[in-house]
């Protein structure tokens, strides 16, 4: 069996489990004004569950096959591609998770689009810089203004 089926299996393993935890577990302990809601707490959770398993099985099923390309991913090969990049941005990602609350949502979420964007190759500044600084400001600012979700912008020693 081919690695996408592989996987394939696995995430179906997964999407079931999770459509059995919401489909049998997690209105158990529903207040009873809501379960008279037509929308539950677990109607994501089950939409969720039914499309992951509906295309896992195309997957297994091979409905998705076409000519193999050139641009198919070949784990025989599997050293000959950018697994450096790879890496570093799975740390980046790490070390942005850890500096998230001790840095604040500006700082790192700017540290980590710039580094990010220069580990996959950007080397123009003049771009890089305004463009991960406006888009970070962009998202704070929908978040906590628009939606009403507080995020620590700063860090606590500059008054986050």
């Amino acid at each position: 069996m081919a690695l996408d089926r592989w996987i394939a299996l696995i995430l179906l393993g997964v999407c079931l489990a999770y459509g059995y935890a919401a489909w049998f577990t997690m209105d158990g302990n529903l207040a009873p004004f809501i379960k008279r809601n037509p929308i539950w707490p677990s109607t994501f959770p089950k939409v969720l569950s039914i499309l992951g398993i509906f295309a896992t099985l195309i997957i297994l099923f091979g409905f998705e096959k076409a000519e193999p390309k050139e641009a198919d991913i070949d784990y025989r090969r599997l050293t000959e591609y950018h697994l450096g990049q790879a890496l570093l941005l799975l740390g980046l990602m790490v070390a942005y998770a850890l500096c998230l609350r001790s840095l604040g949502f500006l700082i790192s979420t700017s540290a980590f689009l710039i580094l990010g964007s220069f580990i996959l190759g950007e080397r123009k500044w003049q771009i890089m810089l305004p463009v991960a600084l406006i888009a970070t400001v962009s998202v704070w600012y929908l978040v906590q203004e628009v939606l009403g979700i507080y995020m620590r912008p700063l860090p606590g020693f500059l008054g986050g």
